[in-house]
């Protein structure tokens, strides 16, 4: 896996394969909390100490950051949902929406018979949440994989700073057709800007074939595992009313770490080279590292 480091007893970090051979600075991410475990304001050179494979390197520049979140929600409204769930389906992207932190930029887009905006990127609740009822249902099926990596290459055509964030509630219907080329794009979008997502697959139980979404299993799981987010698999109609809302709260929860850390970069020392590995970072008395990343997502 890349991008997120594994954590050792908290502070050490095992870089994964980026290609950074050349590199002699390395940038990190990380969360410092006071003694009383709140986030600090402000950090100095003279607070950290960073070590790569238990040798110092060299403290160069800490920047504070606090991203804004962008959230995409795509939404299967096709065969694999059928017309008795619009409820279930309504429902569930609202509570998602209403338990995201204020201010947040949010996209819908459906994703049946292919991805189609619903609702433009707009930090406005009330026409997030108007956007809705604007979902319908299509006698298609919803483009899984495909509606994954178009939200990749909405987020890419962004050039700012910011967190982004893709809630999917796709089924098992659709996806047949060999998408090995377009999963591949998808995973390298992924490695060169990382995002976290949310999965939520829905099958209709009775109605579904045995081979039935082995393709949006596979595509689901594998990517969720790769961005360290959130896999899950229902039959009920009613749980999409409730799961949507309880990923709402996690991408809050995870913003709320997310949103108050420090971009440090650092020299690699002398003599380093290859991939990075067995980052870790001490602190100061009075200080904690809460986390310690290549990219800055809490997941």
């Amino acid at each position: 896996m890349r991008k997120r480091l594994v954590m050792i007893a908290g502070l050490v970090l095992g870089v994964s394969t980026l290609s950074i051979e050349a590199q002699q600075q390395l940038t990190v991410f990380a969360r410092i909390l006071d003694g009383k475990g709140a986030p600090v304001a402000a950090l100095e050179p003279a607070d950290v100490k960073i070590m790569e494979n238990n040798v110092e390197a060299k403290v160069v520049k800490i920047e504070p950051i606090n991203w804004p979140l962008k959230v995409q929600v795509l939404i299967d409204n096709g065969v694999g949902l059928g017309n008795d769930n619009l409820t279930n389906i309504r429902n569930g992207v609202k509570g998602l929406i209403e338990a995201l932190p204020e201010g947040t930029e949010l996209t819908l887009v459906t994703t049946a018979p292919q991805p189609r905006v619903v609702v433009k990127a707009t930090t406005d609740r009330m026409a997030q949440l108007k956007g809705v009822d604007l979902l319908t249902p299509d006698g298609g099926s919803g483009r899984f994989v495909e509606s994954l990596n178009e939200a990749m290459q909405r987020f890419e055509k962004d050039k700012t700073d910011f967190f982004p964030v893709i809630i999917t509630a796709g089924t098992t219907s659709g996806d047949t057709n060999n998408l090995e080329n377009t999963y591949k794009q998808l995973l390298k979008r992924l490695e060169q800007k990382p995002a976290t997502v949310h999965v939520a697959l829905f099958s209709k139980g009775a109605n579904s074939s045995a081979s039935a979404g082995n393709v949006q299993t596979e595509v689901g799981i594998a990517v969720t595992k790769y961005v360290g987010g959130r896999f899950e698999s229902i039959n009920s109609g009613t749980r999409l009313a409730s799961l949507l809302p309880e990923f709402g709260k996690q991408v809050a929860k995870s913003q709320e770490g997310q949103s108050h850390q420090f971009r440090i970069t650092v020299a690699r020392p002398n003599g380093a080279s290859g991939n990075p590995g067995g980052i870790s970072m001490a602190t100061k008395p009075g200080l904690t590292v809460a986390s310690l990343t290549m990219d800055g997502r809490i997941p």
